[in-house]
């Protein structure tokens, strides 16, 4: 250890010169308090973030060009583990600028971002084309050392030679300057992309102005389209916001086919508007730069440089895999739709099933068919009582408990802190940061975040992280209640909050989440398995007036409606996922309307449904490369994850003490620490098989 910590003495002179102007920028200081130090955020100001982000980036740069430059041969000890030290303050302060990106946007942070994201990639540049520093791993790639190390070790020195080669660090000179000058235009667009959405999810909503208005919707549905518009200053009587998490319900509760149709207008045309906030341009631009990057980095197109490091490894093996459930889905929906048909033209009805019908009717098949009723199941979905039901899931598999504390400080009001510790042995393993309200400057959606990531190469370091979701907050002293689909998503969030509280490795670049982007998405799919278990219906899915659990009669209708409306939600989420491939598969310069309308048209997408995520819209495509050539990975990871489930079904059930040890073994805990189809052969015993997926939606198993 003190062999890597001496390498950053010959960097104190910068920092020496820096620390009179920066001694009072908050964000600059170490984490301090309990926990191994945590974020400051009574302190931060927006004024403040600019100035620190520009000083981490130099001060990162700093520490890697002194061990780019290390006159000793290169070993892993004095060039990989000691990159791994690198950059802390950046981690921290990045950290915290991610936060005010995602959870508290403001008009004074808009331009600071619009400046510091290209700075920010520029940064990611310099590193993955810095000659020297290259040189060396290279040399400990191909070394004899390599056999020594451990496999942990092994794995880590894979991990950045490989990152550094795909990303163009053997390209000559000028082919990495417009690699470098295109990372830097696309991160100002995306920033561009993601404030334009923001804008208009704010800015556009379906006011109600009357009591027929609120003909159809729920109690809470009312209260909270009531408290919206006094929040917005509206001299109406209510107000649907512009995000998913107000317009679903209102297009699945509301009478007033008007109003549907005006709700899902605004909604599918975010970003489509032809006003200021209009995205075509934007993403047309973040398309052709892709291209022509992956064509200076030797790739045919953008999706095959971007499958280069996942479990797919190519276009085709995704392309394979949508297609074998997209005409299953695409027939039950036709099933599904004649049963919402004959329901319209019985109440007279002289009109076809359109986009903001189908939420409205299939809920009328729903308890039609199974008598079932979404409002029903919500009194007993109380969001605190299901956050403590996930707390027990955890424990119960994975052996964590949960503290609340407040001696940390938050960002926000809404915000929450819980002390998550081992419960045997009684050691903390991490923090966990609960924001679950909408808000102004809040995007849209559910996310986890992680702000310090666990490893052991610095002292044990435990790792922060965050579930973000967007519910309505309704009236004060009334219990939150969520729809069965969003107790989904709550779960589906605290998954991959468990992915990084679970991890237990050494180097934090193979911590956690870590791991291939469509297999990243395994760890929070499965764990929504747990919700619909008797153990945490019976314990937590309580009535939000009496108390008293869902009826056994009522677990008995949601088991049997378990598969309703999975064609909806299977064509819904793969046409966006087939549109964003074929997107990044073409080198062609494209007319985002024209090729959504053309692409939906070959696959004879159901009239009655749009996709998911509009391409004007598509957040996961461009506001980062994140997801970009990646949108298919929830349905490869719910493949894994329905195959990994019947790994305890088969056993003695969902909480089974022995799989539920192989699955904190073989997935939660390891990080990226080992090829992730050869951990997932360790757990289950061999490759996963699509035959899972088919059974739990209830699509026919085709055999080749």
């Amino acid at each position: 250890m003190k062999k890597i910590i001496s390498i950053f003495i010959m960097s104190s002179a910068f920092l020496a010169s820096n620390a009179q102007t920066n001694s009072e920028n908050p964000l600059l200081k170490k984490w301090s308090g309990p926990y191994g130090g945590v974020p400051a955020f009574n302190e931060y100001k927006v004024s403040d973030i600019k100035a620190a982000v520009e000083t981490s980036i130099q001060e990162k740069l700093q520490e890697t060009d002194v061990i780019a430059n290390n006159p000793k041969a290169p070993t892993f000890t004095n060039t990989v583990a000691a990159l791994e030290l690198t950059g802390k303050a950046f981690a921290r302060i990045y950290a915290v600028y991610g936060i005010f990106s995602s959870n508290m946007n403001s008009p004074e942070f808009a331009p600071i971002e619009t400046e510091m994201s290209p700075k920010i990639s520029a940064l990611n540049d310099k590193i993955f084309q810095n000659k020297k520093l290259f040189s060396r791993i290279e040399k400990i790639y191909n070394s004899p050392e390599m056999k020594k190390l451990n496999s942990e070790q092994q794995r880590l020195v894979w991990l950045y030679y490989t990152n550094f080669v795909r990303e163009g660090a053997k390209l000559n000179e000028v082919s990495k300057e417009k690699v470098g000058k295109i990372n830097q235009d696309l991160a100002g667009l995306f920033t561009k992309f993601s404030q334009n959405l923001l804008a208009e999810e704010h800015n556009q909503y379906v006011e109600l102005t009357s009591e027929k208005d609120f003909d159809g919707l729920p109690n809470e549905l009312k209260n909270a389209a009531m408290a919206e518009a006094k929040e917005r200053n509206l001299n109406v009587m209510g107000c649907i916001a512009n995000t998913r998490s107000s317009i679903e319900p209102f297009l699945t509760f509301s009478n007033r086919r008007d109003l549907r149709e005006k709700a899902w207008s605004i909604f599918v045309k975010r970003g489509d508007n032809g006003n200021a906030n209009d995205n075509n341009a934007t993403l047309v631009e973040i398309l052709k730069l892709r291209t022509e990057k992956a064509k200076l980095l030797g790739f045919p197109s953008f999706a095959h440089w971007s499958l280069s490091n996942t479990m797919a490894k190519s276009p085709e093996k995704t392309l394979e895999l949508m297609e074998s459930v997209w005409k299953p889905a695409v027939e039950k929906v036709h099933q599904d739709v004649a049963e919402m048909q004959k329901l319209v033209d019985a109440e007279g009805g002289n009109f076809k099933i359109a986009p903001w019908d189908y939420r409205y009717y299939a809920e009328k098949v729903r308890k039609a068919k199974y008598d079932l009723d979404q409002n029903e199941v919500k009194q007993y979905l109380q969001l605190e009582k299901l956050r403590e039901g996930m707390f027990w899931v955890a424990g119960e598999l994975f052996n964590l408990s949960f503290k609340q504390v407040t001696d940390v400080p938050v960002y926000h009001p809404d915000v929450r802190v819980w002390e998550v510790s081992n419960r045997l042995s009684g050691k903390p393993v991490g923090l966990w940061y609960f924001d679950p309200y909408a808000r102004a400057g809040k995007r849209s959606g559910a996310w986890m975040n992680s702000y310090r990531d666990q490893q052991k190469l610095d002292g044990n370091v435990i790792t922060i992280v965050s579930n973000n979701c967007n519910f309505i907050k309704g009236n004060a002293n009334e219990p939150v209640l969520i729809s069965w689909e969003d107790a989904s998503t709550l779960f589906h969030e605290f998954g991959h909050a468990l992915h990084g509280l679970c991890s237990n490795v050494t180097y934090p670049s193979l911590s956690g989440t870590s791991v291939a982007r469509d297999y990243v998405e395994f760890p929070s799919q499965i764990l929504e398995r747990w919700l619909p278990t008797p153990e945490v219906l019976n314990r937590f899915a309580l009535h939000y007036q009496t108390g008293k659990p869902l009826p056994q009669s009522l677990v008995e209708r949601i088991e049997k409606a378990a598969n309703f409306n999975e064609g909806f939600s299977t064509v819904e989420t793969i046409s966006s996922s087939l549109v964003d491939m074929r997107l990044h598969l073409t080198t062609d310069v494209v007319d985002p309307h024209k090729f959504e309308k053309e692409t939906l048209a070959k696959l004879n997408m159901p009239s009655e449904i749009v996709m998911r995520h509009r391409i004007p819209q598509f957040g996961h495509l461009f506001s980062s490369d994140g997801y970009a050539a990646g949108y298919y990975s929830y349905l490869w990871a719910d493949v894994i994850c329905a195959d990994a489930f019947e790994a305890f079904t088969e056993g003695k059930g969902p909480y089974d003490k022995a799989v539920a040890k192989r699955l904190y073994s073989y997935v939660f805990s390891i990080g990226n620490t080992i090829d992730q189809e050869k951990a997932y052969k360790k757990f289950r015993g061999r490759n996963a098989t699509s035959d899972a997926l088919m059974r739990s939606r209830n699509f026919p198993i085709i055999k080749k």
